[in-house]
């Protein structure tokens, strides 16, 4: 039975203040880490591990959650989900030693691989192929705005403690995980029949398996595009502290307007640009806008110019997230959660690599991450549009997948 247009809009909700809280915690880190590790002696290598940590996990459980809930169901591994998040949240802020930072990075992300790809299945399940894209666009719009309000979060709370910030978060990721047992609807969603029976693949098989599907091109330039975001996103803190001696709050400002600007352009923009465009132009256009202003930052100085220049980065990687995540989406058929577990997988491993490599960077030369970064995300533009030109040219144009 249809799930009803009231109760699919409470759903979209739920999701969107769950990807919200989800993204808003992991947000939390970026401005405060540099003054938070400072208190443990440690800098730009640790940095780049703690964020590949959490990256670590998101690749060894996101497959797993994206299959278990293929055949039980999204709801259950949400709720899961958050209660991790939330619970690792509380022990980063308690952490007084290093390897407990480690520890609880990694649980974090754990946390945030049975969310996410449940999340995304779950909004293919209630929507149609036409509606899809505007499904994902406002869960895109949570996850953007949850980037955005987490950094204001954790630079404005640091000024009362540097523990806070996580504290806070931990227990509105505790509360989420309990609206959504009570609020979000468990829907039934359509499976093969002999799915349950078939034995249940590690992550090395599915990843395997992936080669051989209809996106795997895409989930390439997601491993591609997110390795070279990571290196931007991971060391940006970093390099304004280290570079311009930024506080915590100036970070959490430029953080912040970027990511309201590209709310805002996400929920009002984003779908009638799927529709006019498609979204393989969408991604080409905004990976060549990426790598350049990644470049720009290089060379720019004074607060504004810096804030121009990382506003237009953020603006650009949230038209390119949905627009990756609707064509993995469209092309997925009936195994929505196990394209959504690769595509977290594969986003987890450009996570991975993309921070511990520019951690290391930094401490080499500060400006060396961003150059690198840039090559990466402009050799992920070639590829993209080689393939497309090649081997799908019909993606190129609006609405072509069906």
């Amino acid at each position: 039975m249809p799930m009803s247009e009231k109760k699919k809009k409470l759903a979209l909700l739920i999701l969107m203040f769950n990807m919200f809280i989800t993204m808003g915690g992991i947000g939390t880190v970026v401005p405060v880490l540099p003054s938070y590790l400072m208190l443990f002696g440690v800098g730009g290598t640790v940095l780049g591990f703690l964020t590949a940590t959490f990256a670590l996990a998101q690749f060894l459980f996101s497959p797993i959650a994206g299959n278990l809930s293929d055949r039980y169901g999204r709801k259950p591994f949400i709720i899961f989900g958050l209660i991790v998040f939330g619970c690792s949240q509380i022990l980063f802020g308690m952490a007084n030693q290093i390897w407990i930072l480690f520890l609880a990075r990694f649980f974090i992300g754990a946390g945030a691989a049975f969310i996410m790809p449940p999340v995304m299945a779950y909004v293919a399940d209630i929507t149609t192929v036409e509606e899809r894209g505007k499904g994902m666009g406002l869960v895109g719009a949570a996850i953007s705005l949850g980037f955005m309000i987490g950094p204001a979060i954790g630079g404005f709370l640091a000024t009362v403690h540097l523990h806070f910030p996580f504290y806070f978060v931990g227990t509105f990721g505790l509360l989420a995980a309990l609206i959504s047992l009570i609020v979000l609807p468990n829907i039934k969603h359509q499976i093969d029949e002999n799915q349950l029976e078939k034995p249940r693949e590690n992550l090395f098989k599915q990843l395997a398996r992936s080669v051989h599907t209809s996106y795997f091109v895409i989930l390439i330039v997601v491993f591609v595009f997110s390795f070279g975001i990571a290196n931007f996103q991971s060391t940006l803190s970093m390099f304004l502290t280290y570079k311009f001696d930024y506080t915590p709050v100036d970070i959490a400002i430029g953080i912040v307007i970027g990511g309201f600007l590209g709310v805002i352009l996400q929920m009002f923009i984003v779908e009638h640009l799927f529709k006019r465009f498609g979204e393989m132009k969408v991604i080409l256009v905004n990976l060549i806008v990426a790598s350049i202003s990644m470049v720009g930052m290089v060379y720019v100085s004074g607060f504004f110019v810096i804030l121009t220049v990382a506003s237009i980065f953020q603006i650009a990687t949230t038209f390119i997230r949905p627009a990756v995540n609707t064509l993995i989406s469209k092309l997925a058929g009936a195994e929505q959660g196990f394209a959504a577990g690769m595509n977290n997988a594969y986003m987890s491993l450009g996570n991975m690599i993309g921070p511990s490599l520019a951690g290391i960077l930094l401490e080499w030369k500060l400006n060396s991450p961003f150059i690198f970064g840039a090559m990466i995300l402009f050799g992920c533009y070639l590829l993209a549009h080689i393939w497309t030109v090649k081997k799908a040219p019909q993606l190129m144009h609006p609405e072509s997948v069906k």
